[in-house]
């Protein structure tokens, strides 16, 4: 599959100007090429109707409607890269309108849900002292499975309690740490010595039983392993399931959503708001479950 005209240097412009991930950046190239692919076989220009073309194929391939805005998305923001540059003169995409989000409620683990699996996770070694240690961070921060394998040694304040980490967008912020979380990662310190490999320590807070940074697909397995050793489905937990835990059970003890917004790295105050339809779908739960008349 090749790129549309332009297309590596849309590229390069939003990789160095948004700071995107390697997956991110992947992402758009491929959207890139699945459009390109379908103008192509069309035959004709890049116009609204090429794309309304596109789209429809998509959908015809089962994709939902929050993957195929996201690729909408990619492709409105090469046309107007292309505008920018004096490329073209036209945005074929002007007129068009994305396909709905669908705004699904997060997935929230209860407390006592939270508290089983971080128990379940034996301590009596090093890995099971990290990966303890990585769950309490990943609950008690509600940072990005991202974040936490990005925190560095030096990013680490024990005395003031906080925790420097690197979001999207190469954001950076500044995050208290709770006093379970803080404890957990005092006691790995120790062991983190175990597991460095002399002469190539990467820095990270979090190594590998070879002495190298965790991945993201490290992570997952700890949490699936950790969920079912609480007998809980791990179908229902990932890494990002804890960062929504905590942000729904923080607007449930009266957590502010500027205040949430802030601590989670959320660019807008629309995306912390869905943690209040939570907090109503728990208060309802709670109502029909108690109220003798509901």
């Amino acid at each position: 599959m090749t790129l549309p005209p332009h297309g590596s240097d849309f590229l390069a412009s939003v990789q160095a100007e948004r700071g995107l991930s390697r997956n991110t950046a992947t992402a758009y190239r491929i959207d890139l090429e699945q459009y390109q692919a379908t103008v192509a076989a069309l035959g004709g220009a890049p116009d609204e109707g090429a794309i309304r073309n596109h789209l429809e194929a998509l959908r015809d391939l089962g994709l939902a409607d929050a993957s195929i805005a996201r690729k909408f998305a990619s492709i409105r923001a090469y046309h107007r890269f292309l505008i920018a540059e004096g490329l073209s003169g036209d945005d074929p995409t002007a007129s068009l309108a994305p396909p709905m989000r669908p705004r699904s409620l997060p997935r929230a683990l209860t407390v006592d849900e939270v508290t089983a699996i971080i128990d379940a996770i034996g301590i009596d070694t090093p890995i099971g002292r990290r990966d303890r240690a990585m769950i309490e961070v990943l609950y008690g921060t509600g940072c990005r499975v991202s974040e936490l394998i990005g925190v560095d040694l030096h990013d680490l304040d024990l005395e003031t309690r906080t925790m420097l980490v690197t979001g999207k967008g190469s954001k950076q912020r500044i995050v208290p740490i709770g006093r379970f979380a803080i404890d957990a990662v005092t006691v790995w310190l120790d062991d983190r010595l175990s597991l460095r490999v002399p002469g190539r320590d990467p820095g990270a807070l979090f190594l590998s039983s070879r002495g190298n940074r965790m991945t993201r697909q490290a992570v997952w397995r700890v949490v699936k392993a950790s969920a079912g050793q609480a007998n809980i489905d791990p179908g229902r937990v990932s890494p990002h399931v804890f960062r929504h835990s905590a942000a729904t059970h923080m607007v449930e003890g009266g957590a502010d959503l500027r205040t949430v917004q802030e601590l989670l790295g959320h660019a807008s105050l629309s995306t912390t708001q869905i943690y209040t339809k939570v907090t109503a779908e728990h208060l309802r739960e709670v109502l029909v479950t108690s109220h003798p008349r509901a």
